[in-house]
């Protein structure tokens, strides 16, 4: 196969992949570029697929490079979509993006790029590759604000000495403005939100097409009927919107936020205030972890912690199951923590790997009224 680039950049679309494919070519870097497409066309008319594919091609051919596409698509739904519908048929709330990550973008994208004769891919995420030895960390981004390390936990030594991220040095306003200076046909285009396979259009209609709509009744922590649901599997801890319950009499006019779901009783738990302490827990154990290093940095050890994207770092401390599963005590209360989502941990501005949350030891409506002794989740400090 005759070598046509070094480096392969993934085109989204988007602003970011579009100044890292810039940064990469001005630095000399032998590139071309590679549009993966997802999510198959599913009816609805929403999906940005073809507008991305559009734009990525402008921008490879205002660059001067040349573009490949895959269709990543089957990948995606056995990889990705099977699992993020049927942690929701459980009551969970997963996170698509982390095992976008993992499964497509730096597997079965790398996997391509190498088939194209490259050693190397680049992305726009925001995030740093340093070397320390003979490993590779995976650092913070310069753009706390935009650091996208949480997201990419799951990459491992390989993935990370074949992948560039020319962005993890930049602030945001200064790619703006470096894509505008170069004309890029995507210098104002707004930021992706959200999922792609769901785009704008509203998430519970979407997941409706695959969780058919099951009402149930909504009721407060003490039992209390207080309004009704769709599908519990709609809903998230801590989730405020969409619960259209009004003035109930013998309770407060303040809002309601969801505490908790029985997914086998079909019924939705809400209690009201922000601060209600069904939501509190400083403690959690996860399902097995995975270690950027490739091994954890001991069977306890002190580090920050992160359970939901852009958190700021939290203080924990954290055991190592012989099973590989961590159980997590904080030195102060987290709110709204949620299984199914990622627990990330790190050591100053490197990220150490993480794991999805299993249990807290948040107060469970319908099943106990308090908090278990935080010994059957932790250890003793």
């Amino acid at each position: 196969m005759t070598r046509s680039a070094d480096t392969i950049v993934g085109m989204s679309g988007g602003v970011d992949s579009s100044v890292a494919a810039l940064l990469l070519r001005d630095s000399g870097q032998a590139l071309s570029g590679l549009f993966m497409q997802n999510w198959a066309d599913d009816g609805s008319g929403d999906c940005r697929a073809e507008d991305d594919r559009r734009d990525a091609v402008a921008v490879s051919g205002r660059l001067g490079l040349p573009i490949h596409f895959r269709d990543f698509s089957g990948e995606y739904w056995a990889g990705v979509f099977e699992h993020f519908v049927a942690e929701y048929a459980a009551g969970r709330t997963p996170n698509p993006d982390v095992l976008c990550n993992r499964e497509i973008k730096f597997k079965h994208f790398l996997d391509a790029a190498r088939e194209l004769g490259a050693d190397y891919i680049a992305t726009g995420h925001y995030a740093r590759v340093d070397r320390a030895g003979d490993r590779f960390r995976l650092l913070k981004a310069l753009d706390r604000s935009k650091d996208q390390s949480y997201f990419l936990h799951q990459l491992g030594q390989a993935q990370l000495g074949a992948t560039r991220f020319p962005l993890g040095e930049l602030l945001k306003r200064d790619v703006r403005e470096m894509a505008r200076a170069a004309n890029l046909p995507t210098a104002a285009k707004k930021d992706s939100t959200g999922i792609c396979f769901i785009g704008e259009r509203d998430f519970r209609e979407f997941l409706a097409r695959y969780l058919p709509a099951r009402e149930g009744e909504i009721r407060a922590v003490d039992g209390r009927a207080v309004g009704r649901h769709p599908g519990v599997f709609y809903f998230t801890l801590g989730q405020r919107e969409g619960l259209a319950i009004g003035g109930v009499r013998g309770f407060e006019q303040a809002p309601w936020y969801v505490v908790g779901k029985d997914v086998a009783g079909n019924v939705l738990y809400v209690d009201q205030g922000s601060d209600t302490p069904w939501l509190r827990s400083q403690a959690l154990v996860t399902e097995a972890a995975h270690w950027i290093a490739g091994a954890p940095p001991g069977r306890r050890f002190a580090c920050a912690a992160q359970t939901r994207y852009r958190q700021p770092d939290q203080s924990c401390e954290v055991e190592v199951g012989e099973d590989g599963t961590l159980s997590v005590r904080f030195a102060q209360p987290q709110r709204a923590v949620t299984p199914g989502q990622s627990l990330v941990l790190y050591a100053g501005e490197e990220c150490l790997g993480g794991a999805v949350i299993a249990a807290t030891d948040a107060p469970v409506p319908g099943l106990r009224a308090a908090s278990p002794s935080l010994t059957t989740l932790t250890t003793n400090p």
